[in-house]
């Protein structure tokens, strides 16, 4: 992917970024961080391929942004590679694949009631997390970067983590254990595959979304996320517009990195 236009350094571009024409595909695009990552692509011209579990809200939101759906387990390898033959066959190309979709399972490794143990975190919580959060950036990335090699063209991989991969949070081992790991294999493919595909991380602090669950947070669990130098949580836009900037020209010096918007909680 050659830089095309010109790159004005703005939070939102709204300059031609040279991306009209190209094919994204968003894992857990329906919704939050990945919708909106949809949304900013789509504005540069760029065809939306919305991947998700969710078949309802996955169609609405391909619809919304002019673009196409893709019903995609990212746990399952024969899901993984029937999405990659079907945009194949409807496009022709993947320029971009920004590995969106993950959970959350928060839960104490131990938890203690009158000095004695109570109960221990399960197999089944530790598999449920890896398979979606980790795994599934293998299984995906895995099958985008072998059709980028293969169209001879170039690309970006964009995989979301978080901050808690650097930070660590109490009842959260499972998570910030799983986003480290996918700030280390980014790190290794984008060795791997430079200079032609160019590879790199989001981790993002908290964020509005569904994924956080805004209405169901206690006051006092909103005010400790919101515990940074800018006093609040993020909106989804604000990843996009990080993500908008690794997918395009303006980026094209930068692989095996990671962007962290998160109002300054953690500093690199």
């Amino acid at each position: 992917m050659q830089p095309r236009g010109p790159w004005v350094g703005r939070a939102v571009p709204v300059t031609d970024l040279g991306l009209a024409g190209h094919v994204a595909v968003v894992t857990g695009g329906a919704r939050g961080i990945g919708k909106a990552i949809g949304v900013a692509l789509a504005a540069e011209g760029v065809h939306v391929v919305v991947a998700d579990l969710d078949e309802v809200v996955g169609s609405e939101t391909a619809s919304e942004l002019g673009g196409s759906f893709q019903r995609l387990d990212v746990t399952d390898t024969r899901s993984v590679a029937d999405v990659a033959a079907a945009v194949t066959a409807a496009h022709g190309r993947v320029d971009i694949l920004v590995n969106n979709a993950g959970i959350v399972r928060d839960a104490q490794m131990v938890k203690w009631k009158d000095g004695s143990v109570a109960s221990i975190m399960d197999d089944a919580t530790f598999d449920a997390v890896m398979n979606v959060n980790l795994k599934g950036v293998f299984l995906t990335g895995r099958e985008g970067l072998r059709l980028m090699v293969a169209q001879g063209r170039g690309g970006r991989v964009i995989n979301i983590a978080s901050e808690l991969a650097y930070l660590g949070r109490e009842n959260c081992s499972l998570y910030c254990a799983s986003k480290g790991g996918v700030l280390s294999m980014t790190r290794a493919w984008a060795r791997e595959f430079a200079p032609h595909i160019l590879i790199n991380t989001i981790a993002p602090g908290p964020i509005d979304t569904p994924m956080l669950g805004i209405e169901q947070t206690s006051p006092e669990t909103l005010a400790k996320e919101s515990m940074n130098p800018l006093g609040r949580l993020g909106r989804p836009e604000e990843i996009a517009a990080a993500a908008l900037f690794l997918a395009g020209p303006g980026a094209t010096f930068m692989t095996g990195q990671c962007v962290s918007p998160n109002g300054g909680a953690a500093m690199f």
